[in-house]
């Protein structure tokens, strides 16, 4: 019997000793106590179909805060058709506002002086003729509506009037994109007024995007040209084992043309409000009003999380390492795609912020960091409303206490203690009744 009882208390000491060098993950809900005023929204976003000069970013929030085209501590890059970082379109600046000229007469008035418009009025039977009759062509795409369309309108006249008295080898064109939509779709016209150069019936990327002026436009003409005689200069002394894909890099050369793909790449952070808002993705322009009917805001989000970026040093890894994974929803939403296949929508994202305090023993191994929940819906626009890309936030009053449970010394101390006891006086009582049972049968 004392072996028996030597064995017991030997097993039950064994899982008393494993369960209090074992400890587990608890979690609580409790009241937020940050006092912060603003909390730290840190974004990586790519928008696959518009191009950097036409992406905004806007904040708002229920205090009454409308930021318009945030820049400060936001970078953007322009994407190859690859999707790979091409050009850096700047951190912390401003689009440049392009300077119009202001003419004594109005678009009218120069076509009565005139007896006739000097730039030629463009349909779709008749767009592809125009571009492939001039070597060198320059077309304005235009609304009506359009405020910039209406400043530029006297200007892209006058042009046409002094490239034909110098008597330039280029067409000057215009297209009303209001009345040519289907033309302008197929063109791919996202903004009024788009002002695109041809030679030989082939668009030269970029656009051209400087400033609204005769002289700037002339001086831009003339520069395609004399790049131009340069290139057919080259061509005549160009050795005759030159191949076909060197002419072709040289005549992009000369004639300034790159690929541009519409792909923008936009990330950096925004201090909010600690309040019901949203910051939302948008197609705007300070120089150009955007076409709702060519808007796509297909994106892909890299990285949106809320707080101070988490770092990768050795106190973090190692707090990380004991949380659970359900508990580590910084940010959900890395490495999806919100694809919209239609135009006049674009997804709305709804998000829940939920401070949580991780506490994982001692004070040296506590952090505070914030993990959400979202939903995701495609929203419907009318057809003369430009599409957002819009996340709202809003943060709980609650906040989640994740910390490490295990149990006191004293708790186990007293349960070697009761062990002992116990196990004495149930085996003593056990040997009691044996001892009857086996006396009585004897005698």
């Amino acid at each position: 019997m004392s072996i028996c009882a030597m064995a017991v208390m030997g097993i039950l000491f064994f899982s008393e000793t494993l369960a209090f060098a074992r400890t587990s993950v608890a979690t609580s809900i409790t009241l937020d106590e940050n006092t912060q005023p603003q909390i730290r929204l840190n974004f990586n976003i790519t928008v696959l179909d518009l191009h950097c000069d036409y992406l905004s970013v806007d904040v708002w929030d229920a205090l009454g805060t409308n930021r318009q085209n945030v820049t400060k501590n936001v970078e953007k890059w322009q994407l190859d058709d690859s999707g790979k970082r091409r050009i850096f379109s700047g951190r912390n600046r401003d689009i440049r506002e392009v300077r119009n000229e202001e003419h004594d007469q109005t678009l009218d008035e120069m076509h009565e002086e005139n007896e006739g418009a000097s730039a030629t009025e463009l349909k779709k039977d008749n767009f592809h003729e125009f571009v492939k009759e001039h070597d060198m062509a320059f077309v304005d795409f235009y609304a009506p509506w359009c405020v910039w369309c209406q400043r530029l309108a006297p200007t892209w006249e006058k042009f046409a009037q002094e490239v034909e008295e110098e008597d330039m080898p280029v067409g000057v064109g215009k297209v009303d994109c209001v009345t040519q939509a289907e033309l302008c779709r197929e063109l791919r016209i996202m903004a009024f007024p788009t002002l695109r150069w041809y030679h030989d019936a082939e668009p030269i990327a970029p656009d051209y995007k400087m400033d609204r002026t005769v002289d700037a436009l002339i001086g831009f003409a003339k520069r395609k040209l004399e790049m131009d005689a340069k290139y057919k200069e080259w061509e005549k002394k160009a050795q005759p084992g030159s191949t076909d894909e060197q002419k072709e890099q040289k005549r992009k050369l000369y004639t300034q043309s790159r690929p541009e793909h519409p792909g923008c790449q936009v990330s950096g952070h925004l201090m909010v409000n600690r309040v019901p808002g949203n910051f939302h993705i948008e197609a705007k322009s300070k120089n150009h009003n955007l076409n709702a009917a060519m808007t796509n805001l297909t994106h892909v989000v890299n990285h949106l999380s809320f707080g101070e970026p988490l770092s990768s040093d050795r106190k973090t890894r190692r707090i990380l390492k004991q949380v659970p994974e359900e508990h580590q929803q910084f940010s959900p939403m890395d490495g999806e795609m919100y694809h919209t296949s239609n135009f006049h929508q674009a997804y709305h994202h709804y998000i829940k912020v939920v401070s949580t305090h991780l506490n994982m023993g001692a004070s040296s191994n506590s952090m505070m960091s914030y993990q959400f929940l979202e939903q995701s819906q495609i929203v419907y626009y009318d057809p003369v409303n430009v599409p957002e890309a819009r996340f709202s936030y809003d943060l709980s009053p609650m906040s989640v206490v994740v910390q490490k449970e295990g149990r006191k010394w004293y708790d186990y101390l007293t349960s070697l203690c009761a062990i002992i006891g116990g196990t004495f006086t149930t085996l003593g009582l056990i040997d009691a009744t044996l001892y009857k049972m086996f006396k009585s049968k004897k005698l």
